[in-house]
């Protein structure tokens, strides 16, 4: 098998999947408006208790990693959507490699994720005046973030067995890494036993980063950016293994 032919069957692979994510826009705009939304309706709220500069910082940080959380379901409905359908068997018998699959899904979604993120950071620089000194920095943060995203989202999508599971995973599973991470409110404010747990969350690391890009702390940026790759790779590692393993089928309730 030549580089040639395989570039060339990712390719249409990525074009496929990303018509498909276009014929169904719903779910990804609702993850592009609705975090607009909150932010807007709730800063007012993080101005009152932390000042302008902080407070705006915490609103842009608390909004981007609760509503990127959420938007695991993009990157979960694509793959389970195939095991439903058992399309994703139908590929296996083609001369697809499983690698070439997975990427091939995983770049539109990959660019769906930090299309949302960039639109945050971009809608609140422009409307509430968000300062972003270090732009670099909050791209490389945005970038890691969004790797652990995906793999996050592919691992729920291989492991869940119906929709309504895949649903509950990401709305519960979501709003609690966020919490918990201190996203939508500073650790400092919250129960001592939160931030003793609140490392084990990525919403924490995706916090942190965050906030330390916004604040031109590159050690910390850093840091933050290599414990949410660390995750995507377990995550990717685990999806691939479980999809390899029982060519992503359903498993019988």
């Amino acid at each position: 098998m030549s580089l040639r032919e395989s570039a060339t069957r990712l390719s249409v692979l990525m074009r496929h999947n990303a018509l498909l994510m276009l014929r169904e826009p719903g779910p990804i705009l609702s993850r592009m408006i609705l975090p607009l939304v909150f932010i807007t309706l709730l800063r007012p709220l993080y101005l009152a208790a932390q000042g302008r500069t902080a407070g705006t910082e915490q609103a842009v940080v608390g909004t981007l990693v609760t509503f990127s959380l959420l938007a695991l379901s993009i990157s979960g409905n694509a793959i389970l959507t195939e095991r439903l359908g058992r399309t994703w068997d139908r590929l296996r018998g083609t001369p697809l490699h499983p690698a070439e699959m997975l990427v091939g899904k995983a770049i539109p979604v990959f660019a769906a994720l930090l299309a949302q993120q960039l639109l945050i950071v971009g809608f609140s620089t422009c409307v509430f005046g968000l300062s972003v000194p270090h732009p670099f920095l909050l791209v490389g943060v945005l970038l890691s973030w969004s790797c652990t995203l995906l793999g996050l989202g592919t691992l729920l999508g291989v492991l869940a067995r119906s929709m309504g599971e895949l649903s509950a995973a990401f709305d519960i599973g979501g709003m609690l890494l966020s919490s918990v991470g201190g996203a939508l409110v500073p650790l400092s404010v919250l129960p001592a036993w939160v931030a003793d747990v609140a490392p084990a969350s990525p919403g924490y690391w995706a916090a942190r980063g965050l906030h330390a890009a916004l604040d031109g702390d590159a050690r910390t940026a850093a840091a933050a950016c290599g414990t949410l790759l660390g995750v995507a790779l377990m995550c990717g590692t685990l999806a691939s293994v479980r999809l390899q393993g029982r060519g992503g089928r359903l498993v019988a309730l």
